[in-house]
């Protein structure tokens, strides 16, 4: 038995998880509404300030499509995104949280239409019996698109 197998075959855990949202950093929070808006079709929920002393504020943003949320954070004299985590390879030799995926029906008709509205697409790639393709949002951070049409069955 493989290791994934010993795992599947253990009795439910005492309490449910769901998804609830993913915290994304970005430079300009009012831009980055916009472009989620705009490309992927999300719309702002909430909107709040953070204040955690001596921290300066962050602006707080959380943005819904149907049951996707995403959270969008700005704060005052954050890093800037490091070039290697634009890049889904060089991405994964950094520790932490790698990017945002979304399932979609058709990748390649998502990225024709993301392409027409100025998208900076990464890569479309076929890999074995799925595609999946890599997009930056304004701020250079990754998203990927799954294709996995049997949700939608």
């Amino acid at each position: 038995m493989t290791a994934a197998h010993d795992v599947l075959s253990h009795p439910a855990h005492p309490f449910e998880l769901k998804f609830h949202h993913a915290g994304i950093s970005v430079p300009d929070l009012e831009s980055s509404i916009s472009w989620y808006n705009t490309m992927l079709g999300f719309e702002v929920e909430a909107r709040n300030i953070h204040q955690h002393p001596p921290d300066p504020p962050a602006k707080m943003a959380f943005l819904r499509r149907g049951d996707l949320r995403i959270e969008l954070f700005e704060i005052a004299g954050a890093a800037p995104l490091p070039e290697d985590r634009r890049l889904p390879d060089k991405d994964l030799r950094t520790h932490g949280n790698k990017h945002v995926a979304y399932a979609v029906k058709d990748v390649r008709a998502a990225v024709d239409e993301l392409k027409r509205r100025g998208v900076d697409i990464v890569f479309v790639e076929d890999i074995g019996p799925v595609t999946v393709a890599f997009i930056r949002d304004n701020a250079g951070n990754l998203i990927e698109l799954f294709q996995q049409p049997d949700l939608w069955a």
